[in-house]
């Protein structure tokens, strides 16, 4: 751990995660009122970033899964990176649904008097028993007795499913809500299952990206681009999802029409818009060529983008159903947020609005920072391990296999 905080990064990880701890701490003191949130846009940041890695989770886990399950020994060489980047992302999915909640005590009443048809207790129970897979998976791939292989394999078989059922049941927590227009959908699990592979792979492609880049884990070139091929299947399948969405709501008579109106020309648009082009159509079209896999920096860009995309679409989909209030008419509804009580603005409004605050963005960066610290602990203990020996013995080679033996060979 020494060692850990000698390096830049490391130290700027655990700088941005202290800041964020301490405004979360000043959050639980002041109650949520330091947010933009209000009754009337009662989720912000927080879900959205709790959808988000929620999503970014799944693709890891279901690379390393298919290893197994569908017998893709390609697949293996990127497992271990894949578990430790899918178990770093449901914690933090994990961080910020008990950031929502406001008082940390309150999740003591969820486990006390839980409300068994409650959506969010369903995600909670899913969320830790996809935790508990990760770290058991872990515990396996690590592992050099006799017969951990087979119980990685037998794993597998259970962690499948279990990454497509966690992101299930947090599009159950909006498609079941029948107060909500944008949310109400039966494809809203669908979608979220396609957007959680095209997100969680696209990551996974960056990291990988980076670790080679750094010396740190070599990943095949051929893999690599067999990995981008897959990403681009993934991207034109949310795309379909989402099309067959767009199109049920823009149909002459459909009551999504006004959801519609508002998600393509409204408030929300320019999410919207940057998800289909940003997100879907710009990276789909380089990733859809061969040669434009084999280029590590076009695969990273596209990658990126679909992450990006993604999260306009966790924004787009969130707050375009609360453009529209549940109650309306004078006196309209009590914001309750601290302006309103202050005097600082209207105690009744009509509409309301929503920006996310100073606090709730270090809060939200703190997260990251906490996930990502997570995954470099993990990966410093299980992938860098003999990296980490060589450089305490004053040795300065890199380890056996490790893609500066691979570069120095190309070289």
């Amino acid at each position: 751990m020494t060692a850990l905080l000698k390096k830049p990064a490391f130290v700027a990880l655990v700088a941005l995660a202290l800041v964020g701890i301490g405004c979360w701490i000043y959050q639980l003191a002041s109650g949520l009122g330091i947010t933009g949130m209000s009754n009337a846009n009662s989720w912000g940041l927080y879900i959205m970033m709790f959808m988000l890695f929620v999503g970014l989770s799944a693709g890891g886990l279901i690379v390393a899964s298919s290893a197994s399950v569908f017998h893709i020994e390609r697949f293996k060489a990127v497992a271990m990176p894949a578990v430790i980047l899918s178990t770093a992302c449901i914690c933090v999915a994990g961080m910020f649904v008990l950031i929502d909640v406001g008082g940390i005590q309150r999740v003591w009443w969820m486990l006390v008097s839980p409300n068994p048809t409650s959506p969010l207790l369903w995600d909670m129970c899913v969320i830790t028993l996809y935790l508990v897979i990760n770290i058991i998976y872990l515990v396996f791939m690590s592992s050099k007795k006799e017969g951990a292989e087979r119980k990685v394999a037998i794993v597998s078989r259970f962690a499948l499913p279990i990454a497509i059922l966690v992101h299930s049941v947090t599009a159950w927590i909006f498609g079941l809500q029948i107060a909500k227009e944008g949310w109400y959908t039966a494809v809203l699990a669908p979608i979220f299952v396609a957007s959680a592979m095209d997100s969680g792979l696209a990551l996974l492609l960056c990291v990988l990206a980076g670790l080679r880049k750094a010396g740190k884990f070599d990943v095949d070139q051929k893999l690599f681009s067999t990995l981008a091929g897959l990403l681009a299947t993934c991207i034109a399948v949310d795309a379909f999802f989402i099309g067959c969405e767009v199109l049920t709501m823009a149909y002459p008579g459909a009551a999504g029409a006004e959801t519609l109106a508002i998600m393509a020309t409204g408030p929300t648009a320019p999410f919207f818009w940057f998800e289909v082009i940003g997100g879907l159509v710009v990276p789909f079209c380089i990733l859809v060529f061969a040669k434009n896999r084999e280029k590590t920096s076009l695969v990273v860009a596209s990658s990126a983008l679909v992450i990006l995309g993604v999260f306009c679409k966790r924004i787009w989909l969130l707050l375009t159903s609360f453009v529209i209030p549940n109650v309306e008419g004078a006196p309209g509804m009590s914001l309750g947020t601290f302006a309103a009580q202050n005097g600082g603005g209207e105690m009744w409004s009509l509409f309301g609005s929503y920006c996310p605050t100073l606090p709730e963005i270090l809060i939200a960066l703190g997260a990251v920072s906490v996930g990502a610290i997570i995954f470099y602990v993990i990966a410093q203990n299980l992938m860098f391990k003999k990296e980490t020996a060589a450089s305490a013995g004053g040795k300065s080679e890199a380890p056996s296999g490790s893609s500066e033996d691979s570069l120095t060979a190309t070289a």
